[in-house]
């Protein structure tokens, strides 16, 4: 059963010209650099790299967000990507009434994070939420495969910084995305990004850090930082 939600009446249907905004690391790999309104993007099941694409729908006037089907989505992981929690509306248990979800909040959000709980996609339903992401200009970011996607993005190899000889924090994670489409993308772009620094900023390696060595495969990995600048791990969305 779906999870009831109250939509605020002081979210506004997306209304703006132009794409919505990514962190500038990622724009660089992204034909419009930015996403286009209206597109659904197909996003390997990677956590940082999900909320990273989506964090930068905030800078809009009609930033507000929406995640359906992903219960284990850490707040405070969202957070510390500079999603605003009291902007984010929640649909855990959708159930297979998922496709009806998505058309009813994407009048009224810029950005929908999305895992479909009933398995693969069928490209006609794919094609009628498409129509309506159109026509509402709302951007679908979708955890997983998703029949013709605009854009594909997935991490190719993963490193995680801060831990020595079996002591330590995780401090950052070190990520080559790469990016495939249709159109302007159809060759695909790669890039060298912190998903985040540090200091939990999602920014391109410098020449000094890519110098470190090749990254090693994907995996999965949670961070354990508890302050407030720590953006890695606080949430339960586990990165693989």
């Amino acid at each position: 059963m779906a999870t009831p939600v109250l939509l605020p009446q002081a979210a506004p249907a997306p209304s703006e010209d132009g794409p919505v905004p990514v962190p500038d690391v990622l724009a660089r790999l992204l034909p419009g650099r930015g996403l286009r309104r209206g597109a659904a993007v197909s996003v390997a099941d990677d956590a940082g790299l999900l909320l990273a694409l989506a964090s930068g729908g905030g800078q809009t006037a009609d930033g507000w967000f929406a995640a359906v089907g992903l219960p284990e989505l850490g707040l405070l992981a969202a957070s510390g990507y500079g999603i605003d929690p009291g902007r984010l509306l929640l649909v855990d248990e959708p159930g297979r009434q998922w496709p009806e979800v998505v058309a009813a909040l994407a009048g009224a959000v810029a950005v929908i994070l999305l895992r479909p709980t009933a398995g693969a996609v069928a490209p006609q339903l794919a094609a009628r939420i498409g129509a309506v992401l159109r026509r509402t200009g709302c951007v679908l970011l979708v955890a997983g495969a998703w029949p013709g996607a605009e854009l594909r993005l997935s991490v190719r190899e993963s490193r995680w910084v801060g831990l020595g000889a079996g002591h330590g924090l995780l401090a950052g994670r070190q990520t080559e995305v790469l990016v495939e489409g249709r159109g302007a993308a159809a060759r695909g772009r790669s890039g060298r990004v912190w998903l985040p620094d540090e200091h939990g900023v999602v920014r391109a390696l410098t020449p000094q850090e890519a110098a470190g060595g090749a990254l090693a495969p994907a995996a999965i990995g949670v961070g354990h930082g508890e302050q407030p600048g720590d953006a890695v791990g606080r949430g339960r969305l586990t990165a693989v």
